[in-house]
């Protein structure tokens, strides 16, 4: 396969000894977190013991993909050629509970952006890297 030229490189993630299953399922576009088999709590970040309960038994389950913004920042200077500025930074309350952080992708909210309900979406970097990320959920008609 031949090699993009002038694509700036997408920073790759650090990976800790739990994280490699949540970006398996990234990169399959199939957003699923670890879950407590002692007390039923998911957990994000990927770690070795339940922050809820202690329990070292987990599995990986799917999410639904659905949250809400709790926090929200547009960079206006460039601090990677990935990602020229402006761009944005969310931090996502999930319907399962855990937060993660990432980007908004489409058009912002106006306004505050905190409250506003968002689904999980997938976006592939133009060197390949496939990064989870959201868009705002549109009302039913």
């Amino acid at each position: 396969m031949a090699e993009k030229t002038n694509v700036p490189a997408t920073p790759r993630a650090v990976l800790g000894f739990h994280d490699g299953p949540f970006w398996e399922h990234v990169r399959a576009r199939s957003m699923a977190l670890q879950r407590c088999d002692g007390c039923g709590a998911f957990r994000h970040p990927p770690s070795p013991a339940c922050p809820a309960c202690l329990s070292e038994a987990s599995h990986w389950e799917p999410v639904s993909g659905r949250g809400t913004i709790i926090s929200w920042v547009v960079f206006h200077r460039q601090y990677l050629p990935a990602y020229p500025a402006p761009y944005n930074v969310i931090a996502v309350r999930l319907a399962e509970g855990p937060m993660m952080v990432s980007n908004l992708e489409g058009e912002p909210p106006e306004g505050t952006w905190i409250g506003a309900p968002v689904r999980l979406v997938y976006a592939t970097m133009p060197d390949g890297v496939v990064l989870p990320r959201f868009t705002l959920e549109q009302p039913a008609p």
